[in-house]
């Protein structure tokens, strides 16, 4: 799925959960608006309770294109039964270089 999508469906309010495959330390210091955390050697773990519904539109990204996180994540939860789970393949990096806005942690 591309930024333009992304932002498209949080602008209008089109049902997406956002899902950062990176560790804490990096979803804390920023990552996109309602986005949550499932660093991507937790999702087996996680999903079942985190991502509860298979047939949302799930959208799993990470730092940039060269970071394999959300890669394996998606394949994963695709393995998993997830329907419709898309990846962000440029990732964080590409996000803030557009301007558009990222939330920080309260940590």
């Amino acid at each position: 799925m591309t930024r333009d999508e992304i932002k498209h469906r949080l602008d209008t309010g089109e049902p997406v959960t956002l899902v950062e495959a990176l560790p804490r330390k990096y979803y804390d210091d920023g990552h996109l608006p309602g986005a949550i955390n499932i660093p991507h050697d937790e999702v087996r773990a996680r999903a079942g309770s985190d991502l509860s519904d298979k047939n949302a539109t799930i959208v799993v990204y990470c730092a940039s294109t060269e970071c394999r996180n959300s890669r394996i994540a998606v394949q994963m939860l695709s393995s998993m039964g997830y329907q419709r789970v898309f990846e962000y393949v440029e990732g964080k990096q590409d996000w803030m270089e557009a301007g558009y806005p990222i939330e920080k942690s309260d940590t």
